[in-house]
């Protein structure tokens, strides 16, 4: 079996020369394109605006609607802490199912953390809307 030799007859087309050179015409072209509209780019640049100040920022910039209740609890409290609290949430929500492991017999904690997590829910949605229109 190991001296049998692949059946000529069906039509192959080798790699070596024919699809590498194929692939390097492609290489080729792109490379080509990409010097043309970097030429192109350095001869007439785009002129969009003023560059951008980071001391002053425009009253019309919002973040997108996903962002928008971090936004505007940046403006309640004081930044470090407004950077922390979502952070700690978010970490302390990833290792409660390992801290705690007991199991319940009691549906009181179930329903006190249901009843928090709903108040953080409501909490963050107003905030959204809140950073939305205002």
């Amino acid at each position: 079996m190991p001296n049998q030799k692949p059946d000529h007859n069906e039509e192959s087309v080798p790699f070596f020369p024919d699809q590498f050179m194929r692939e390097f015409r492609v290489v080729i072209g792109i490379v080509v394109l990409a010097i043309i509209i970097g030429a192109i780019g350095m001869v007439k640049p785009v002129g969009l605006e003023e560059p951008a100040d980071p001391f002053n920022t425009p009253a019309h910039v919002k973040p997108e609607w996903y962002f928008l209740g971090l936004y505007q609890l940046l403006k309640f409290v004081p930044k470090t802490a407004g950077v922390l609290i979502p952070i700690v949430g978010v970490i302390l929500l990833a290792i409660l199912p390992f801290i705690d492991r007991r199991r319940e017999t009691d549906l009181k904690p179930t329903k006190i953390r249901a009843i928090l997590a709903a108040i953080g829910m409501l909490i963050l949605i107003a905030l959204t809307i809140w950073g939305g229109v205002s």
